[in-house]
């Protein structure tokens, strides 16, 4: 009996983790239409393939995590504004927000909720100094005043440490209109090829 007891909690410790490892991979298939992979100047963006809308965790049909069903229109992505599958924001600013910030390494992207974390970037000719950037969508319709974009920026001290800087008062507005016309050009593009 004291040997069953001992390895109760294990199998726990097992179930538990099988759960959670099913959940998590489930949670990755929500967002993998909206990855986009970073480009560099040189190479056109590639994206990944989308799943199968009836794809499930096990295969065609199997266990699914998607909130929405299969139906693509009914989801955050579909219906008014150009949304697009999958992504809950207006796709056109979420693509030209994810090509204007391509040359800083990415943090965080969510769909979702539209927001873009760029890490720390020194650019090559002043490794002193490194920029950090914020970008906000806060719409689904392609508008002046559905992105917003926050730029912070550091210089290294005599001692090595990062000290906060004030940014020029027009970068993130200048940013704002690189971003409001790439998705204006993306919609254009998008328009014409229909």
């Amino acid at each position: 009996m004291k040997r069953f007891a001992a390895r109760l909690p294990v199998h726990l410790a097992l179930a538990a983790l099988l759960v959670g490892g099913m959940v998590l991979s489930g949670c990755g298939m929500l967002i993998e239409e909206a990855y986009v992979e970073p480009v560099s100047n040189k190479q056109p963006p590639r994206t990944r393939p989308p799943t199968k809308p009836d794809e499930g965790l096990f295969g065609p049909g199997g266990l699914s995590f998607s909130l929405w069903g299969n139906d693509k229109k009914s989801g955050p992505g579909g219906g008014i504004g150009g949304g697009g599958a999958g992504v809950g924001v207006n796709s056109y600013l979420w693509r030209a927000s994810l090509d204007t910030v391509s040359f800083m390494p990415l943090a965080s992207a969510d769909p979702f909720g539209g927001v873009i974390i760029t890490d720390w970037y020194a650019p090559p000719e002043a490794p002193s100094e490194r920029f950090k950037m914020s970008v906000y969508i806060l719409g689904r319709e392609l508008r002046a005043d559905a992105v917003r974009v926050a730029v912070f920026r550091q210089n290294r001290a005599r001692g090595g440490d990062w000290i906060d800087s004030a940014v020029a008062n027009d970068t993130a507005g200048n940013l704002e209109n690189q971003i409001l016309t790439r998705a204006r050009e993306l919609r254009m593009a998008a328009t014409a090829s229909r």
